[in-house]
């Protein structure tokens, strides 16, 4: 009886941590250019984002998801991010410095 369950246990814990290595994927190399607190923009020169049906590098005005976190970055940084298209605006919903 203990088997039965271990194994749905072990699948959830395989599936979550796949999800994990998906989500690091998704994100995309950036630079910021410009950040815009006041109007809760960003500016980033970035490469490819698959998930966007982005297949060349450009730079590009983002809406931030929380314009908290345009107090991580400046102009020159180098970041890895992730951004959706929310309502119709591209959106970025996490950004990282690189080290």
């Amino acid at each position: 009886m203990r088997k039965l369950l271990i194994i749905p246990a072990a699948i959830a814990v395989l599936a979550f941590l796949a999800a994990l290595v998906c989500a690091q994927q998704t994100l995309a190399d950036g630079e910021v250019t410009k950040v815009d607190e006041s109007a809760g923009k960003i500016t980033i020169k970035h490469g490819p984002i698959k998930k966007l049906n982005m297949d060349e590098g450009m730079t590009m005005v983002f809406k931030a998801n929380d314009p908290a976190m345009l107090k991580q970055v400046k102009p020159g940084d180098k970041i890895k991010f992730d951004a959706d298209n929310v309502n119709g605006q591209f959106t970025v919903t996490k950004i990282e410095k690189k080290k």
